[in-house]
Parts: structure tokens; C-alpha cells; sequence
């Protein structure tokens, strides 16, 4: 069965305004999950759909939302006091909606980063864990894990799913990271992908086998105890 889809309007702040959202919810679901989106694109995007749909197969409701940037056709992504505003609102917003459901959050690359600097400074309410589809750790090229650091003051339970081939997530720098953050980090690799976990012909996987494992990886984390 289809997930059910409502669009959103909500608000971020009186000088930022309104930023739109979805809500995709199958029709018995266990947890809902608050997505943000990656910085090159919004939060219609074909991965994201492909992701949710799949989420919702497993009895995961998605709410997606778009920064201010992407709302207003820009190519640049906002300040980063104006994205950590957003993922407040869009966890409050959500939160609203759980009808009683586990609450999780998290993102596509720039938007799972976004979500651990909110959680951060100060806890999501009501958020149980966070998961990050491509967490950035650091430039193309670069060596360093500078933008893991907060995490160690980010209180709740956190997945990774990364890629072997993520230029902006070295594995055997982000491993260190999780090791560092003990039993409040979970690494799920999917072999072969890149920082969009597309994967490579000769892999003898495709895309679609490595977003189900996605799917399938976030949705068992979920489930499983904290």
C-alpha cells in the first residue's frame, strides 16, 4: 500500500519565515523519521523519493522539509544559524504530528550534519536517535574529521550509513570517530557506493539494491533497542 502524502507549510521564525514539508506515512507505521536534505539539492529530489518510498515499504514515516535557500531557488546554502533554526522547527513541527510515535531525525549529507549541530547544542526534544545518509565528514581531498568533533557532545544514539567510495567520508577516518563515540554510534557500510551511494556497474549491485539496503539498514536501527 502507498504511503499517504500531506504538504506542510512551517514556520522557521518571524524573520526567516515559512519553509514547505511532506509528510509520507504508510498506513501502520512504528517511528517517524524528520529528513533534512543534502546541499545540492531539495528535498523532492529523486534520491529522497526513492528512499522514502522504500522507508514507508518498512512502516517508516518520513517528514522531509526544505531549508530556506532551496525554498526561495538558491543555490547557496543559508547561514548555518538559519539551517539549525530550520531543523528545530522541522522537529517541533514534526513532532506534533508523532500521534504518539517514536521520534528520529537526521539527513542526506548537509542535512544529517545540520541535524548533529542542533542535537548538539541543545537536544531535540522527544528525538530518540539520529541518522545520517552520507554524513560529510570533510572536504573532497582533505584528511581531516574537524566537522566530527561536536559529536561528541550530541547525547542520543547515532547511525552512520556511508559508502566506500564517499569522497567527503574517509572510512578509516570516520571509523575512529565512531569508535570514539562508543555504544551512541552505529557504522553500517554500503559496499561500493559514493557519497549518493550510486555504485558501480561492474559492482554487480545497482542503485536500487544499495537504497534498499539503506532502507532496510535505517529501518532495523529504528526497531532496534537503544
Amino acid at each position: 500500500m502507498a504511503n499517504r502524502r500531506t504538504e506542510l507549510r512551517i514556520p522557521v521564525s518571524e524573520k526567516i519565515g515559512e519553509v514547505s514539508a511532506l509528510v509520507d506515512r504508510p498506513a501502520e507505521p512504528d517511528a517517524l523519521l524528520v529528513l533534512g536534505h543534502g546541499a545540492g539539492a531539495g528535498m523532492r529530489h529523486r534520491f529522497l523519493e526513492a528512499l522514502v518510498e522504500r522507508l514507508g515499504a518498512r512502516r517508516i514515516a518520513v517528514f522531509r522539509y526544505q531549508f530556506p535557500y532551496m525554498e526561495r531557488g538558491r543555490r547557496r546554502p543559508d547561514r548555518q544559524s538559519t539551517l539549525l533554526s530550520t531543523v528545530r522547527a522541522a522537529v517541533a513541527a514534526a513532532a506534533e504530528r508523532t500521534g504518539g510515535l517514536p521520534l528520529f531525525a537526521g539527513g542526506k549529507s548537509m542535512g544529517g550534519r545540520m541535524t548533529s549541530l542542533a542535537a548538539a547544542e541543545q537536544p531535540l526534544a522527544g528525538v530518540r536517535g539520529l541518522i545520517f545518509f552520507g554524513f560529510p565528514l570533510h572536504a573532497p581531498g582533505r584528511d581531516t574529521g574537524e566537522r566530527a568533533d561536536h559529536l561528541a557532545e550530541v547525547s542520543v544514539p547515532m547511525m552512520f550509513l556511508q559508502g566506500t567510495r564517499d569522497r567527503l567520508a574517509r572510512l578509516d577516518l570516520l571509523e575512529p570517530v565512531c569508535h570514539r563515540l562508543g555504544r551512541r554510534a552505529t557504522l553500517h557500510v554500503v559496499e561500493g557506493g559514493d557519497h549518493s551511494f550510486h555504485v558501480l556497474k561492474r559492482s554487480g549491485r545497482t542503485d536500487e539494491d544499495a537504497l534498499d539496503e539503506l532502507a532496510e539498514g535505517a529501518a532495523a536501527w529504528i526497531r532496534s533497542p537503544s
